[in-house]
């Protein structure tokens, strides 16, 4: 078993809302075993909520930076938590 588990917390800012950027990241993030979610706020910036084996996350956080065809990416905070286990799986929330 991997130890080596955390949960990545990112708001996403720039253009990044009707660019299919939440099915980008829920694509990447599926492929990666990561759980979690991705969300619009009402802001028009996307939260990600992702958990599981760090150096995923790490690739994930990367793949955030960019973003889909279309979108354009400003500035990604991130935030490093403690594991919780509690996502069964990664969805978009709507």
């Amino acid at each position: 078993m991997n130890n080596d588990l955390a949960s990545l917390r990112a708001t996403v800012y720039g253009r990044v809302q009707g660019v299919f950027f939440r099915a980008f990241v829920a694509r990447h993030a599926r492929d990666m075993g990561l759980a979690g979610y991705v969300r619009n706020l009402p802001d028009g910036a996307v939260e990600v909520w992702a958990e599981g084996e760090r150096n995923q996350l790490e690739r994930l956080s990367s793949f955030l930076k960019v973003g889909p065809p279309g979108a354009r990416v400003k500035e990604v905070v991130t935030s490093w938590l403690e594991f919780t286990g509690n996502f069964p799986d990664f969805r978009i929330r709507h």
